[in-house]
């Protein structure tokens, strides 16, 4: 049975709660766990040991912190909503392996937060119950700002998961499956009930696990170009590729010039972008990157 004492239990949560008067902002995305064996399972997926560093994003009122810092060497949290500050130095008082920084993902260095509390040679990871309102520009920052991070292991809203670890021909694959998986490998580890939570979100959760490739699966000429290429490939889905490269390349490239190029890599124009591959997608951006 769970230790009682530990913050994420019902009871616990609610006593923490009255004791600060907190109320819940919903623009914040605050959905807090209050299930240890839940805790327990993000952190063996995450393989943490008293080595590792780990960077926690949305602490809350501490319930993941708590395991973190049980387990790990290391742990730095994020907390954007100022009203939680107080709370989290009174319920981590305990753990001195602990840093609270009051700042906002988006805006913080990263690298230099890294470079302040953690040992240059330490494996760091993310782990985190991420709001679902900015979840994914928070996992683009952490990818494209090539920090020394080995692994990501985050609770998010099941949707946008299997965005991020889908393949081709199905539903769930887009631009963001593509951007996620140029930089890692994405497994979706377990799916998490509603019930878990305080308050219940809407949405059903899952802990996706996002392992950090030492480089690309492809070689491409212009990282950005690349991405735009992706994104003008899914911007109208039920349009063909053709179709949607004829808009984005509108006033620069003619119709005719866009044909012989799908020709010349023998993608045929036809097909939507759902049925590309990582590879074909990195061919089609390179061959017009020449064209430009």
């Amino acid at each position: 049975m769970p230790n009682k004492k530990y913050i994420a239990t019902p009871t616990k949560t609610n006593e923490i709660l009255q004791k600060y008067a907190f109320a819940f902002k919903k623009s914040l995305g605050q959905n807090f766990l209050v299930d240890v064996n839940i805790l327990d399972q993000i952190i063996y997926h995450a393989g943490i040991d008293d080595t590792t560093g780990v960077i926690e994003i949305g602490p809350g009122i501490g319930a993941l912190t708590e395991q973190l810092a049980i387990h790990a060497g290391q742990v730095v949290a994020l907390e954007i909503d100022q009203r939680l500050i107080p709370i989290l130095n009174d319920t981590l008082a305990n753990y001195h392996n602990v840093h609270i920084v009051h700042e906002d993902v988006l805006k913080a260095d990263l690298k230099a937060i890294i470079s302040q509390y953690f040992q240059e040679e330490q494996t760091i990871q993310i782990v985190a119950n991420l709001p679902y309102y900015i979840t994914t520009p928070i996992l683009m920052k952490l990818l494209r700002e090539d920090l020394p991070i080995s692994q990501i292991t985050v609770m998010i809203q099941k949707e946008v998961a299997e965005r991020m670890a889908a393949v081709p021909q199905t539903k769930s694959y887009g631009s963001l499956t593509i951007a996620v998986q140029y930089y890692t490998e994405a497994d979706i580890v377990m799916s998490v009930p509603k019930t878990v939570f305080m308050p219940q979100p809407n949405v059903e959760s899952s802990i996706l696990q996002l392992t950090k490739r030492e480089k690309p699966p492809v070689d491409v000429l212009n990282e950005d170009f690349f991405f735009e290429i992706v994104q003008a490939s899914f911007a109208q889905r039920r349009k063909t590729l053709r179709n949607n490269l004829t808009t984005k390349f509108k006033g620069t490239l003619t119709k005719e010039a866009i044909t012989n190029v799908l020709e010349t890599i023998e993608i045929d124009g036809s097909r939507r972008g759902e049925t590309l591959s990582i590879e074909e997608f990195a061919l089609l951006a390179n061959a017009f990157y020449k064209e430009i």
